[in-house]
């Protein structure tokens, strides 16, 4: 179950509890990790993510059809800069969700899904990544943010009830939605801020990687 109460400051060792979980915007690059960190789920987190335990042929082509012109995906890297979660904030039609149809006036409804890789999970890490994407909607004049999940999702579910999002049940199945606040000149700057410190802390990652690099293959230290 994912919990608000973390410690720390970078993504290190996944026992360790972090306070500071660096949330960045992912793009058409970053489309390869996106790759690995979904393949890497087991049989029973892909279920709970996709509501069903896809094999690898319909997870690549999950990842292959994802849309970042339209869609927005967040990351969490850890020091190695593998992706160790992933929230998904897809916009949809209005009327491409019967079921969400009453919920908004907007044209589009954002429907937001998350996966955090076992040794992260308990860290908050799911609950940081969904404020990102309700932050986000709200900035993009999006009113409505909509999570679809098994009821034995227990993570999905705390975090929908911890968000005090409105929650329909229905064969072991979940809608849940939460009515956003509109955008403010705070709500903006936050997110600017937010994704120029993610920005940075994944640039000191990879050159410290290279630097690191470099060093093992200097002369003398390889077999040191």
């Amino acid at each position: 179950m994912v919990t608000n109460e973390i410690s720390g400051n970078v993504l290190g060792d996944p026992q360790v509890p972090h306070s500071s979980v660096r949330i960045k915007e992912l793009a058409e690059r970053d489309r390869r990790r996106l790759l690995l960190h979904f393949l890497s789920l087991d049989e029973q987190e892909r279920l709970l993510r996709f509501g069903s335990a896809l094999p690898d042929e319909l997870v690549t082509r999950y990842v292959q059809k994802i849309n970042f012109s339209r869609d927005v995906v967040f990351g969490v890297y850890d020091d190695t800069l593998k992706l160790v979660a992933v929230g998904h904030l897809a916009y949809t039609p209005r009327g491409a969700l019967p079921r969400m149809a009453n919920a908004t006036a907007r044209e589009r409804i954002a429907e937001f899904g998350v996966s955090v890789l076992a040794p992260y999970c308990g860290q908050g890490i799911g609950t940081r990544l969904f404020e990102r994407a309700a932050m986000h909607c709200r900035n993009e004049d999006i009113d409505t943010l909509t999570m679809h999940c098994l009821t034995s999702n227990a993570a999905m579910m705390h975090i929908a009830t911890k968000a005090g999002m409105e929650i329909r049940r229905d064969h072991g199945e979940a809608d849940a939605y939460l009515k956003l606040p509109p955008a403010n000149p705070a709500s903006v700057l936050l997110e600017v801020f937010e994704e120029q410190a993610a920005s940075l802390d994944y640039t000191l990652k990879a050159n410290t990687r290279t630097l690191d690099r470099f060093i093992k293959n200097l002369p003398g230290v390889k077999d040191s």
